[in-house]
């Protein structure tokens, strides 16, 4: 759909939608991604964890094949009125059909005519009854997702830290509706205890570097993480893999000053030993020099001892 002809900001959809990204190697170990949930117009929406890229990216588990990955998308979007519509259209039609029929009838035999309107009223009856249950069906579902994060919390008299957790909280609500049917039935305190406490845990992961997880922030989110699992009634197993992944930067990051010490050290010692390596070569040139002459030197030389006593004859 164009973006100067979408519908104007607050519409609303509801969809079944499913995300696959197969393997081409062996259908079963295919990956499917699978929801219902409703779309609000003026939101936007990103993706959902699949595998890791470490797995994505290894030929041999199959998804990336070629150069050449496969994803299929299938999305079935729901509209209330246009169900209510098209059934009562059905009927309508199917009524006027019969009332042709009856015309003919009348003309042909009155007993046939009877006949004809008792079993045409059954099947109207039969009919409707259908589409009513599958119209109150459909309004029981639409009704179940209509609300919103603005519908639960009061996101207008939130202070500045918090406020900016709105946008990231919106967006995993558009993508985990079960996030806002879990608080529906809470207190209004601790609905903004649990969003906000998540809200905190979403801006860690969306704002922070991997060098910035040292102990006290790695320390800070595990308590976040360890309260929203335990009290706040969620369903975050989409958001476990991230969480323990930024975790998993502390033990990450001393390494990482570990290697480095050691990376500067071996190039210390490279320089030093390439400084050596030249003042050898340098020695061994003199030495070269000093032999040859002392060799030179020793030609026609005696030795004598030194420590003899000239003395002299006296005959």
């Amino acid at each position: 759909m164009v973006a100067d002809s979408l519908p104007p900001y607050g519409w609303t959809r509801n969809s079944y939608f499913k995300l696959a990204l197969i393997n081409q190697m062996d259908g079963n170990n295919s990956v499917v991604k699978e929801t219902q949930q409703k779309f609000n117009g003026g939101y936007r929406s990103w993706g959902s964890f699949f595998v890791n890229l470490s797995d994505f990216y290894d030929t041999k588990q199959g998804y990336l094949v070629n150069n050449t990955c496969i994803i299929e998308a299938h999305i079935c979007v729901s509209n209330l009125d246009a169900i209510q519509s098209n059934s009562f259209k059905k009927i309508t039609t199917q009524t006027n059909c019969s009332k042709l029929g009856d015309k003919d009838a009348r003309q042909r035999e009155s007993t046939e005519q009877e006949c004809d309107k008792e079993t045409e009223t059954s099947e109207e009856s039969e009919a409707l009854s259908s589409t009513t249950c599958e119209s109150s069906q459909t309004e029981e579902e639409v009704q179940g997702s209509d609300l919103t994060l603005r519908d639960l919390l009061d996101l207008e008299n939130l202070g500045t830290e918090e406020a900016a957790f709105v946008p990231l909280l919106e967006e995993a609500c558009i993508w985990h509706p079960s996030l806002i049917r879990s608080q529906s039935k809470r207190t209004r305190r601790f609905k903004m205890w649990a969003f906000t406490s998540l809200g905190q845990v979403l801006y860690i992961l969306k704002t922070s570097k991997a060098r910035d997880m040292d102990e006290d922030a790695s320390n800070h989110l595990q308590e976040l993480w360890e309260e929203l699992v335990k009290a706040s009634g969620f369903d975050l197993t989409w958001l476990k893999p991230y969480v323990e992944s930024a975790l998993g930067m502390k033990d990450h990051l001393e390494r990482t000053v570990e290697v480095n010490k050691l990376k500067d050290k071996v190039v210390d010692l490279e320089i030093k030993m390439k400084k050596l390596r030249g003042e050898l070569a340098n020695a061994e040139a003199e030495f070269e020099v000093a032999r040859r002459a002392l060799a030179e030197a020793r030609k026609g030389f005696k030795e004598i001892d030194l420590n003899v006593e000239l003395g002299y004859s006296m005959f």
